[in-house]
């Protein structure tokens, strides 16, 4: 072949673009089977690995090859497999493992309302309601198993980020903790840990936090006699008298009208003095950001909620004023991920006339 035969770059570029689907399945097949798992004392041939996941030998060699070819497990030269750092990310009960993140974003119920979207763009009408007839956190509810795995996708994703969070600010001067729809608590259990004197609050649905006690996160005994949980809705109120709240991945997943809901629940619970940590992914206004994960769950966004979204600094600072909160500073982790420190928005007072 000559190299004027060859497909131009944007051509090559493009069906990278539209086959991603297929690596992404692939992903969802090997974390689905354990195959990391039982490739972590050593390399198997597709053979014996077939036989310890209970998949059938040449299809799964057919789809592990297909996966070396992009780093996620690799070939040795007698034809054994073995776990590359990518594929090692999809071990279970390890630190930075994704398998769970992979089990629920590649699900057949999200995969069914990312095949939505087209629906939704051209009508406005959420694109999972649209598959399933109902909206997505009413969905979780009725389906525990989808639930729970969820819950834990969440914590695997925030492994990394919720050590930063941890470290970046200064938990150590606060004695009361709310984390407001801190789901199993791995947040909170990650920053009691760190800050011995800490006490903490988790906050969630009722059938949310009735989990945390097996997900084992705040009922650590190292955790467990500082920390409290309380199921409840933020919509109608959270805990109140604390010296600080927390909420992380919490306004994206809601309309402008609902974040300031639920954080006029938060202002109307804080003492005097007391402050809010918002921890979210961030925008930035010239629609640069260096983090493309930040657009890509945008769009997660608007095929789960509908009405959820990133923001940019100035729509959060927006939200806040209109529940009578304002920006005290905005820490950025080494993640991108933004730490906003907000405190009650003081109303000027006028004197005797």
């Amino acid at each position: 072949m000559k190299a004027t035969d060859r497909r131009p770059p944007a051509q090559d570029a493009m069906l990278g673009h539209i086959t991603g689907y297929w690596i992404s399945q692939l992903v969802f097949v090997v974390a689905r089977l354990g195959v990391a798992d039982a490739l972590a004392k050593g390399p198997l041939t597709p053979a014996v690995l077939a036989g310890r996941v209970g998949a059938q030998p040449d299809a799964l060699h057919r789809v592990l090859r297909a996966l070396a070819s992009v780093g996620v497990f690799a070939e040795t030269a007698d034809g054994r497999f073995r776990l590359t750092p990518a594929a090692a990310t999809l071990r279970s009960g390890v630190p930075g493992s994704l398998r769970n993140f992979a089990l629920m974003i590649i699900d057949g119920y999200n995969w069914r309302a990312w095949q939505e979207l087209s629906h939704g763009v051209r009508t406005g009408e959420v694109a999972f309601d649209h598959a399933h007839g109902t909206p997505f956190f009413p969905w979780l509810g009725a389906h525990p198993e989808e639930d729970r795995v969820f819950s834990e996708s969440m914590a695997s994703i925030s492994g990394t980020e919720n050590a930063a969070i941890a470290r970046a600010y200064d938990f150590g001067r606060l004695d009361t903790l709310v984390d407001v729809g801190g789901a199993h608590g791995h947040l909170l259990a990650t920053i009691l840990r760190r800050h011995k004197r800490l006490r903490g609050v988790l906050y969630d649905q009722p059938q949310v936090v009735a989990g945390a006690s097996a997900s084992g996160f705040v009922t650590a005994p190292d955790v467990a006699p500082r920390c409290t949980i309380e199921g409840g809705d933020f919509f109608a109120g959270v805990p109140r008298g604390a010296q600080a709240y927390l909420m992380k991945y919490i306004l994206h997943n809601w309309d402008d009208d609902s974040c300031v809901t639920i954080l006029s629940n938060v202002r109307k619970a804080m003492p005097s003095g007391a402050r809010l940590l918002v921890i979210e992914s961030m925008l930035d206004a010239d629609g640069r950001e260096k983090d493309k994960l930040t657009r890509g769950f945008d769009l997660l966004m608007l095929v789960l909620t509908g009405a959820g979204r990133e923001r940019t600094l100035a729509q959060f600072e927006t939200l806040f004023a209109r529940a009578g909160l304002r920006l005290e500073r905005d820490i950025t982790l080494p993640s991108l991920l933004h730490v906003l420190d907000v405190r009650v928005r003081e109303v000027p007072t006028t004197g005797p006339g």
